[in-house]
């Protein structure tokens, strides 16, 4: 205490000594404000006694921790104390703005000549806070209007990141010509923005076009700085040899190449593939300035890494050593992960062994990238060393590595071991999920242990697994992997378990149709519904799929209007089919329909229902080269021409067009091999007989429309029936003659029908063409 207060005394004789002119008054406030600092700091001290207990801090749980938090940091806050302070006059002109909605206007015009004169520093100061590019445009050009008034290279440059604020950055690309234009030329610095922001935008062709514009046809001659910003732009945006072009440039200026020049290009020409070129940048480098560092090296085995060229990778890896670089652990995980994935896991190992005889700590992920990689390729033993080696080296494996070495197990079937690593998993609390049990429950379908299977099953259910969703993704891969009648086999054994769900039905009911097996297929639909179980959207679906190959297309249209009750959508698969199979048996207009509806219901339906409609569309012109040059432009894009395109002709020319048209599209389509003769025969009867429903839907409105639906219902002879025709000429409506003769010719007796082909021959063939002869 004593020695405190000697020190104390010798202080302040120190600071008299110092300041002379010190009053001994000055010991005193030195007095006071110690005595005034000790009172806050016991009055502290009582604040803080008197505060609420404090949560205690919860232990620290690896599980919880989200190791994504570092790389999302929470936004920056936009306090007011952030945003940027204007002075008076500039915050009165944005006002001015506000109050008028950010419009040009008089008012906004009224508003700033209540001002003397807004000097440049003031435009500056404005532009660099408005985000309406349109409105700062026109107050940055009525600043110019004043008198005596010049801009300067800070209003310039700050209206150049208003317009690419506003995302219009061809705009801002035309003030270099903007600012020659009223008299001050752009320097560097403003080609240098426009470069940045094209530059950060990955807009490589923008930064070319700014440079160009800026060496010939400003003649400013970029610095080395510029320079190897324009080359990098280029090459990440791809545009190799464009940076290259630059680079001939950058010579042909005289300029001397940096480090940051060199890296530039050997990174251009490590990701254009151009290996031999970037080791010779590599050697000039080394002869003019320096050996490429660690991170240099890490950096070009990362780029060569995600374009897929290990061999290039490992040159460069030896170019490496050469300079006596020492790899860090960085760059031996870039490389061993990198050779691990593109299938040369026994080079990365050797890397990996290095790496541990020079004592660098390894990481987990390499240890994981390599069981990974020795699993793939069947070496299960070598995997298994690794884990040793992993525990050993003090990590704990984590659930990724014991699944891999599950699948492993499994592929050589050595199902007890991977069942045994399975209640690992569990045992050490690494939550296993459907990946780490889905090779197990593959295995014992394969190899028919299906007792196994069940306890597993149980197994998972005690663990809380989702157990039908997980089921629905089991069938789905052993379908995939074996076919569906394995799949039916497993699924028998689980239905006697309560093992079922409509999604398993769906997903086997599809395999089965897949495979050509229609009638299993629909076997087990039954099936579902005699298990009471109702079926989705998805069924029905495939079941119309099935239903149409077996030829029942009117039980598919009640599995059709099935789905739009149920408010739901059928699948395009099924559209495409119930389609087909509705033009096969000659019902175009409901498969016209059809095509209307599925492509008003999903978002993006078949090229071929696309051009249907474009093809009834050029029927209206009622000519057939224009029906033709769709179906050639059809064809030139990939897509077959087949009986719904045929049936969109019959169908358009049949309402818009004539009869003859029809015939020569298809007259062409023969004498071009894309229809056979049958065919062709085929098609031209579905004409005439869709041509046929068209007379008589139309004579019944017909009659309707000119009133003599009394008359003809009072007349009984076919005598009388010609009569009525000829009060309908009178009428001079020749077209509804032909409606009611194509009428007679369906629905009356034969002795009538005979009367009339006798006596009106040559009108009953006009009848039959009738909206031919409309047009």
């Amino acid at each position: 205490m004593q020695n405190s207060q000697e020190f104390n005394i010798n202080t302040c004789i120190q600071i008299v000594k110092y300041k002379r002119l010190f009053k001994p008054i000055f010991h005193y406030k030195i007095f006071n404000i110690l005595l005034s600092l000790k009172k806050k700091k016991k009055k502290k001290n009582i604040e803080i006694l008197k505060m609420p207990p404090q949560h205690k801090p919860t232990p620290f749980n690896i599980k919880d921790w989200d190791p994504h938090f570092l790389s999302n940091p929470s936004p920056p806050s936009s306090s007011p104390s952030r945003t940027i302070r204007l002075s008076p006059i500039a915050r009165f002109i944005v006002d001015a703005f506000r109050k008028n909605d950010n419009k040009w206007c008089p008012n906004v015009v009224a508003e700033l000549k209540k001002l003397r004169r807004v000097p440049p520093n003031l435009v500056a100061e404005v532009l660099k806070v408005q985000t309406n590019h349109a409105l700062a445009s026109k107050f940055f050009h009525w600043a110019n209007s004043q008198k005596g008034y010049h801009h300067n290279f800070a209003s310039y440059n700050a209206l150049a990141y208003c317009l690419n604020r506003g995302h219009q950055f061809r705009a801002a690309d035309h003030l270099p010509e903007l600012m020659d234009s009223q008299g001050r030329p752009p320097s560097e610095k403003q080609f240098e923005i426009l470069i940045r922001m094209h530059s950060d935008a990955n807009r490589g062709l923008r930064v070319y076009h700014v440079y160009d514009k800026m060496r010939n046809k400003f003649g400013v001659k970029p610095r080395v700085f510029l320079y190897n910003r324009v080359m990098d732009a280029l090459f990440r945006t791809g545009h190799l040899d464009l940076g290259l072009s630059v680079y001939d440039d950058f010579k042909e200026d005289g300029l001397v190449e940096e480090s940051v020049t060199f890296m530039v290009l050997v990174k251009g020409l490590c990701k254009g593939g151009r290996i031999d070129e970037m080791l010779e940048v590599l050697g000039r480098m080394r002869e003019r300035l320096c050996k490429p560092d660690v991170f240099a090296y890490t950096a070009l085995v990362r780029i060569l890494v995600r374009a897929g060229d290990l061999d290039a990778c490992l040159r460069v890896w030896e170019e490496m050593k050469r300079d006596g670089v020492v790899m860090d652990p960085k760059a031996y995980a870039t490389m061993i992960v990198g050779l691990a994935k593109g299938g040369k896991v026994q080079e990365g190992y050797e890397l990996f062994k290095e790496m541990k005889s020079k004592g660098i700590l390894v990481d987990r992920v390499i240890y994981g990238k390599l069981v990974e990689a020795f699993v793939a390729a069947g070496k299960v033993g070598l995997a298994f060393d690794l884990l040793k080696d992993l525990v050993s080296s003090g990590y704990t494996a984590d659930l990724e590595i014991y699944n891999c070495l599950i699948e492993g197990l499994c592929n050589l079937k050595k199902l007890q071991k991977a069942y045994k690593l399975f209640q690992v998993t569990v045992r050490e609390g690494l939550e296993p999920d459907f990946l780490t049990v889905k090779p197990l429950l593959v295995a014992y379908a394969e190899v028919n242990r299906m007792e196994e299977f069940s306890k597993l099953l149980e197994q998972m259910e005690k663990l809380g697994f989702p157990v039908v969703a997980d089921l629905s993704k089991f069938f789905s891969l052993l379908v995939e992997k074996n076919g569906p009648i394995m799949a039916v086999e497993a699924f028998a054994h689980l239905k006697e378990k309560g093992h079922v769900s409509v999604e398993i039905y769906n997903i086997l009911m599809d395999s089965l149709y897949k495979t050509g097996e229609v009638k299993k297929a629909l076997s087990l639909f039954d099936e579902m519904k005699g298990l009471g179980m109702e079926p989705d959207s998805i069924t029905y679906s495939i079941v119309i799929l099935c239903l149409v190959d077996l030829g029942e297309i009117q039980e598919a249209c009640v599995c059709h209007n099935k789905i739009i009750e149920m408010s739901c959508i059928p699948s395009v698969a099924a559209y495409r089919s119930l389609t087909k199979g509705l033009c096969k048996i000659g019902e175009i207009d409901e498969a016209m329909m059809l095509v209307r509806d599925c492509l008003g219901s999903v978002s993006d339906g078949p090229t071929e229902f696309k051009y249907s409609l474009t093809v009834i569309h050029a029927c209206k012109s009622n000519d057939a080269e224009k029906v033709i040059d769709v179906l050639n432009e059809m064809m030139e894009q990939g897509c077959s021409l087949d009986n719904v395109i045929y049936s969109a002709v019959i169908s358009g020319m049949c309402k818009h067009g004539t009869i003859e048209e029809a015939r020569k599209v298809f007259s062409n389509l023969r004498e071009r091999n894309y229809l056979t003769e049958s065919d062709t025969i085929v098609y031209d009867e579905l004409l005439i007989d869709h041509m046929k429903r068209k007379t008589a839907d139309l004579v019944l409105s017909s009659l309707k429309f000119f009133g003599l639906e009394s008359k003809l219902k009072a007349k009984g002879s076919s005598k009388e029936v010609v009569q009525v025709w000829k009060e309908w000429a009178e009428k001079g409506q020749e077209w509804a003659y032909n409606c009611f003769c194509a009428q007679v010719s369906k629905a009356a007796t034969s002795e009538e029908a005979a009367y009339v082909v006798e006596g009106l021959q040559e009108i009953l063939i006009g009848a039959a063409y009738f909206y031919v002869v409309t047009k």
